[in-house]
């Protein structure tokens, strides 16, 4: 009898040798149910998209209301849908109106595609700098900006003028000319094992980008939405970027993706030509009436004002020693493993917690930390099961 096990393995496209190939039945809360109804702890989040739990009835009832009014009607920009419109006014608010336009996509990556292309069309230039183990996306512009050659190496060529800097090297700056259209910066690395970024670094590139009239861009695609102890993590910085990509958690669940910025700025893209970028579901009503539900949802029910305390619960809770760093920021925290064949004990811990039922995960850059990631519902009782079956993992 074929199974769905073997259906997925069989027509699905994979993306690695060896996926999870946990079959979900259901998801509520923090947890996810696989085919026998044994729970998961969900301790990554979709990768940082699951803010608010699975299947969160507050979303799900905006979904429902919203799927009797309607569902897609036009490409991106042409009608007045009120999901989109009230969306893009609320984020707006969100940033103290500094960044008063949005344009809605789909995915982070093709935020980031976006962003590329305003920041060479507004400036007139054509030079973008990223940083070192950097990951913005998968698409040939975002993996531009990547610049682990593992990766990308057999998918090349790819965008020119780019180039790199070392992240928290401030000596690195002087690559950012008058040349540069836009410098591309994470707040906290993702793939590279959730690295925060310094605030001297940071200051350092801001008055570098104001002085060479170049665009700082921040990919917020997963420190957004609250992860960070903060709606956006720029605000723990007190610095405004020039345009600013959401993407992930912003859904509520669904693919969604916002590019932001001032109306100067994205005004670029009505002329010259007109219909600069062009998307045809970017901003889809469903997607977009579930992220203000979820947005909603987060600012009812303080979750963001809870999240250091949940932060330093996690710290706090598990035991480093010489061989453990434990960092990050708010809901995003790395174990960093130092000891010998620390890659393999990264897959002992996971596997050690997934058979205890909890979801761990790794880094794309750094495959000898751990990814914790949780829904910012998480209870402090479910964290110290997490803390506590990680520590004695750890210890084995």
């Amino acid at each position: 009898m074929t199974t769905l096990r073997d259906l997925f393995f069989r027509h699905v496209a994979q993306t690695s040798d060896n996926p999870l190939a946990l079959q979900v039945s259901r998801a509520e809360g923090e947890y996810i149910y696989d085919d026998r109804n044994r729970p998961y702890l969900d301790c990554i989040s979709g990768i940082a998209v699951s803010n608010i739990g699975h299947n969160n009835p507050f979303v799900v009832e905006a979904i429902k209301t919203q799927t009797e009014r309607f569902l897609h009607t036009m490409v991106y920009g042409e009608h007045i849908q009120s999901p989109q419109v009230l969306l893009a006014q609320k984020l707006s608010k969100l940033t103290k109106h500094q960044l008063n336009q949005v344009y809605f996509l789909n995915s982070g990556a093709e935020a980031i595609d976006a962003a590329i292309k305003l920041a060479r069309r507004y400036t007139g230039r054509k030079q973008i700098i990223a940083c070192k183990n950097a990951y913005h996306g998968s698409t040939i512009g975002a993996m531009s900006l990547m610049s682990n050659q593992d990766y990308y190496i057999t998918y090349g060529p790819f965008l020119n003028d780019v180039d790199f800097i070392e992240f928290n090297v401030v000596e690195t700056l002087d690559k950012i000319t008058s040349k540069t259209a836009a410098i591309f910066v994470e707040l906290i690395q993702g793939e590279a094992g959730y690295m925060p970024i310094q605030p001297k670094f940071l200051q350092a590139i801001y008055e570098t980008c104001k002085q060479q009239g170049a665009l700082l861009i921040f990919d917020e695609i997963q420190t957004g939405i609250g992860r960070t102890g903060k709606f956006f993590a720029y605000e723990h910085f007190d610095i405004v970027p020039d345009v600013l990509i959401l993407a992930k958690a912003l859904g509520g669940g669904l693919p969604l993706a916002a590019l932001m910025a001032n109306e100067s700025i994205m005004s670029t893209f009505k002329s010259n030509p007109t219909l600069g970028h062009l998307t045809t579901f970017g901003g889809n009503p469903l997607s977009c009436a579930a992220s203000l539900a979820s947005i909603e949802f987060i600012e009812k029910n303080h979750l963001i004002e809870n999240v250091q305390h949940k932060e330093n619960q996690f710290f706090s809770g598990i035991h480093a020693n010489s061989s453990v760093e434990v960092r990050g920021k708010g809901l995003m925290i790395a174990i960093q493993l130092s000891s010998f064949n620390s890659e393999s004990r990264v897959q002992q811990v996971i596997k050690y917690c997934f058979d205890r039922g909890i979801l761990l995960d790794w880094f794309l850059f750094n495959p000898h930390a751990i990814r914790i990631a949780p829904p910012l519902t998480i209870s402090d009782e479910q964290i110290n099961y997490i803390c506590q079956t990680i520590n004695m993992a750890l210890n084995l």
